[in-house]
């Protein structure tokens, strides 16, 4: 399979640059897969998994929530707002904000605001455990 140059880069820096096969993310509009050759495009990232395949016929995969997404001229960047390796992500904490957000949910006299900052925590709490099972 054909092979293009991919950035990822975050707020701390870059985070991996080389030539894969493919991308597979969630963006705003649902999954999106980027391979060798795609048009021109821009988006919004959404919350899920990232799977990257490697050159080598290997898979790398992060939890990916938020940022941008671009293919330019043959070459791909991502910009996320969060980028876990799956191999980093700490579980444990995963597992604790996700009961703390379940808590959260059950109190009936939530505001509106906070019930919708909950349920994102909750959110990004799966996709991190699910990411880290992958």
């Amino acid at each position: 399979m054909a092979t293009f140059h991919l950035q990822v880069v975050s707020m701390d820096g870059l985070i991996y640059e080389g030539s894969v096969q493919k991308i597979m993310l969630r963006t705003i509009d649902g999954d999106v897969a980027i391979l060798a050759r795609h048009t021109n495009y821009c988006t919004a990232i959404g919350m899920g998994t990232a799977h990257i395949l490697l050159e080598d016929n290997s898979e790398k995969t992060a939890a990916c929530i938020g940022g941008m997404l671009s293919v330019m001229d043959g070459e791909c960047r991502v910009i996320p707002t969060t980028w876990e390796w799956s191999d980093a992500i700490d579980v444990e904490r995963a597992k604790a904000a996700k009961k703390k957000a379940e808590q959260r949910l059950a109190d009936e006299k939530l505001s509106e605001q906070a019930r919708i900052n909950a349920e994102a925590k909750l959110r990004r709490a799966l996709v991190r455990l699910g990411t880290a099972q992958k």
